[in-house]
């Protein structure tokens, strides 16, 4: 699999994100700050609730420019060495049923799934369990990910 075309489908997907993340935000402010939303009497709270989610749209906008950046300083910092799973790798796996699992532990953004070359490759960040399961693990290495109350194992196949 090339690893550039995913980055770069990473990378539109998140712009993307940010592209309607800004509408949203745009969209909540024009909603609480219009004239015809103005209170006419104690209990007419439209604008007030306009103007909470105007803020957190606001904030979703920044979280997304945040994970923008730090792909960005991913991709000017991408890991070379390729013997123990860092962020900015792609990892080969393999369940004990012998299916195959691609993953690209990320700096940000985890969950966002593609498929290329007919293969599903989902983002995972070293904050999550499987991310913090596969930080440090070599090739050959099994790799034990607990989620709630279950444990999914896997062999590390290949690192790119």
């Amino acid at each position: 699999m090339n690893k550039q075309v995913l980055l770069e489908r990473i990378e539109a997907q998140l712009e993307q994100t940010l592209q309607i993340a800004t509408e949203a935000a745009m969209r909540a402010y024009n909603t609480a700050t219009d004239d015809e939303n103005v209170a006419e009497n104690k209990y007419d709270t439209f604008a007030l609730e306009a103007s909470y989610l105007a803020h957190g749209q606001a904030q979703r906008v920044e979280e997304c420019k945040a994970d923008i950046s730090a792909y960005q300083h991913l991709f000017a910092t991408m890991p070379t060495q390729q013997t123990t799973i860092v962020v900015g790798h792609l990892v080969s796996l393999e369940d004990q049923q012998g299916h195959a699992k691609k993953v690209f532990l990320g700096p940000a953004a985890g969950g966002l799934k593609f498929l290329i070359n007919n293969e599903e490759v989902i983002t995972v960040t070293p904050g999550s369990p499987f991310g913090e399961a596969l930080l440090g693990r070599e090739i050959d290495e099994e790799v034990d990910i607990h989620i709630g109350g279950n444990v999914l194992w896997f062999d590390v196949i290949d690192i790119e």
